[in-house]
């Protein structure tokens, strides 16, 4: 798994280069289109079940309870002007390219539950899959994202557990790349 962090370490450091100057216009825009930080942390479960606090660009308002996106009864009513086009392009999940440089995270791996997220953690810790370092994406984002209950999600992410190599990790960074760009399988 050396050549897994190294790729994560060289990959997200020079990531943060390039999308530096993009990031700062995204963040520029949350601030002049809704009131409060341009970052939202929330405090996400990491690998052996610890906690992390994971930024993202806050796509939501402030008054939102904090609750899986799913679990809000619309949430497309707590969207901030631009949180639709951020989620879409998943332009707010960049600020968690430090959490990879730190090491709480790594490009491929299960999403990071919310704190909160009791279900999902107890059925990911039963399958062992809480002995992973979380990702920016993972194999069942690439199939399906949003879309997939827990039990699905979970099994998807035992799956890569079980087949983990960093051919697969490549495979499954080409198939994040087919998705974002069309949009798919995204709650907004």
């Amino acid at each position: 798994m050396l050549l897994k962090r190294a790729f994560d370490i060289g990959g997200a450091f020079l990531a943060l280069v390039i999308l530096s100057i993009p990031m700062a216009f995204v963040a520029l825009a949350v601030r002049a289109t809704s009131k409060g930080p341009a970052l939202y942390w929330s405090q996400r479960v990491g690998r052996d079940n610890r906690l992390f606090a994971m930024p993202k660009f806050r796509t939501m308002r402030t008054d939102t309870p904090v609750v899986a996106t799913h679990l809000l009864g619309d949430p497309s009513q707590h969207l901030t002007p631009i949180g639709s086009f951020l989620r879409k392009t998943s332009l707010d999940e960049l600020p968690q390219l430090w959490c990879i440089l730190k090491g709480e995270m790594s490009f491929v791996g299960p999403r990071p539950a919310l704190y909160n997220q009791d279900d999902l953690i107890a059925a990911r810790t039963a399958k062992n899959v809480h002995l992973l370092l979380p990702g920016l994406t993972g194999w069942a984002q690439v199939n399906g994202r949003d879309e997939l209950a827990i039990p699905e999600k979970v099994a998807l992410d035992a799956e890569y557990l079980k087949r983990r190599s960093f051919l697969f990790d490549l495979r499954i960074l080409g198939l994040t790349a087919i998705k974002v760009v069309g949009a798919t399988g995204i709650q907004h």
